[in-house]
């Protein structure tokens, strides 16, 4: 399943055809027909085209969003009609779900039974549960005490407005749901930009909207460079922006959001702690680990890239991890055989292998891989490295690749003192078979979200976002709604 000529013929037409982009209900190119490429990362061929949105582009789609939350038929359609139209984006994901895991595939490297059994599911079960919070977003009647007055006072939550969503490239599919449907639950329009990286499955996406019966301008979907982001970002007409991906982007939207002091939400990086205690299951955990690092080629904002692991168990949980990963088979994520893919592009392999590199030089031990793979693609070795000290470059950075640092400890204090020594709190994990000790840990360690004997599994109703530098907010559940809702008091004179 490697050539066009394997795909579905929807897929191979989609895929010929260069892809404009969708703006008040319209599909159009921009006028300057400025183009760019999707590249395979498994043979670093050419997929397809799409078209670069320009500032009149941005523009124009702001334009379109604006009116359809002011004037439009959004602006007073009820609740239930909002649900209903959400569930129809999930059954039309499921419907099309082998075309988007393709498109999955060939855009990011990422193995195409992941897409297809993983995040193409993920996405429309995104829109259901959405759905279900379109009527729930309750208010609250308040007791006053002001002397001589009586109030009846009451909050309501009103959608926050117009919203800009950028989506990173590791998960195009299942980020750029994560952030529509509890945008549009709340009754915002929509502005997405997937990553430049990684357009074709959110702008097949964005076919379903029209299909469903979205009004025109709800949504609207365009691609482009860090040019075209920037231009989001800075635009007056957008009250709010919710962004995933790396903490150097943040900090550019961070500043560039001031000019109206537009609402920010932000889900960034990690360097996730996966810490073994001596009592943990000793089989549950080698694969537990392997999966926390390799899976998708360790390009995961919850990666488990620091592995702490008690002495007495040290040798022999780093000896089973070390053969799952010289074990693995690397190659297209269309081989059934593939159980790891490619890094997203060159430039981040090289990033990658410079983080490897650098470590090196400092004293870090390549305990297996550290290396490129030769031949097409943009592939890294599955990569372990052991010696390490807190200081060093692969350590302190995010590399967002299959690369694994190990570390010993002596007890729990150790272990939380290592683990908190980052300035990333996103995730981590807890491997013990004492329950209160996964307890203690749990409180003590500062991240965001913490497994207890599993680590990277996500679920819609439990709240995901960091702590420090790995975040401003959160998402899931209900803290997703109140990203993108206004809270309104109103007292009325008795």
């Amino acid at each position: 399943m490697n050539n066009l000529e394997d795909f579905s013929k929807q897929t191979t037409t989609f895929l010929e055809q260069p892809r404009p982009i969708l703006v008040g209900g319209e599909w159009i190119c921009p006028s300057h027909l400025k183009w760019l490429q999707t590249i395979n990362p498994a043979d670093g061929e050419v997929v397809g085209e799409y078209c670069v949105s320009g500032q009149k582009e941005i523009d124009r789609a702001v334009c379109s969003a604006r009116e359809a939350f002011k004037h439009g038929e959004w602006s007073t359609i009820k609740p239930a009609q909002r649900s209903k139209l959400l569930w129809k984006v999930a059954e039309l994901i499921d419907r099309h779900a082998q075309e988007l895991a393709i498109l999955e595939t060939l855009d990011s490297g990422k193995l195409y039974r992941s897409a297809l059994e993983g995040e193409v599911p993920a996405a429309a079960e995104a829109f259901r549960y959405f759905s279900g919070w379109c009527s729930k977003m309750e208010g609250k009647t308040l007791q006053t005490s002001i002397p001589n007055i009586d109030f009846h006072a009451y909050t309501k939550y009103e959608p926050v407005g117009v919203v800009g969503l950028l989506v990173p490239w590791n998960g195009p599919l299942v980020m750029a749901a994560w952030k529509l449907a509890p945008a549009l639950a709340a009754g915002c329009t929509c502005i997405l930009k997937p990553a430049q990286q990684t357009p074709l499955s959110t702008l097949k996406l964005g076919e379903f909207f029209e299909m469903a019966g979205f009004p025109p301008g709800v949504v609207n979907i365009v691609t482009g460079d860090a040019e075209t982001g920037t231009s989001i970002v800075d635009h007056p007409g957008i009250d709010k922006i919710a962004f995933t991906g790396s903490s150097t982007t943040a900090k550019k939207i961070i500043a560039a959001s001031s000019g109206n002091l537009k609402k920010v939400s932000l889900e960034l990086g990690g360097k996730s702690p996966v810490i073994v205690f001596d009592d943990a299951d000793t089989a549950q955990v080698i694969i537990g680990a392997s999966e926390a690092i390799f899976s998708n080629s360790g390009q995961v904002c919850v990666a488990g890239s620091r592995l702490f692991i008690q002495k007495t168990k040290y040798e022999e949980i780093l000896e089973g991890i070390l053969k799952k990963a010289t074990s693995l088979k690397l190659g297209s994520g269309f081989d059934p055989e593939t159980e790891m893919g490619p890094l997203i592009s060159e430039n981040h392999r090289v990033y990658v292998d410079n983080l490897v590199r650098a470590s090196i030089s400092e004293g870090a031990e390549v305990i297996c891989g550290g290396e490129k793979v030769s031949g097409m693609g943009f592939f890294y070795e599955p990569t372990i490295m052991a010696k390490i000290k807190n200081d060093m470059t692969v350590y302190r950075n995010e590399v967002f690749g299959p690369v694994l640092t190990v570390m010993p400890f002596e007890d729990e204090d150790e272990a939380v003192e290592l683990a908190n020594d980052t300035h990333f709190g996103l995730a981590g994990s807890i491997w013990t078979s004492d329950i209160a000790r996964a307890h203690r840990m749990a409180s003590s360690i500062r991240a965001g979200l913490i497994w207890i004997n599993s680590h990277g599994i996500p679920d819609l109703s439990v709240p995901f976002g960091g702590y420090k530098q790995s975040g401003w907010g959160r998402e899931n559940g209900w803290n997703s709604m109140e990203n993108f809702t206004e809270l309104k008091s109103v007292m009325v004179k008795l």
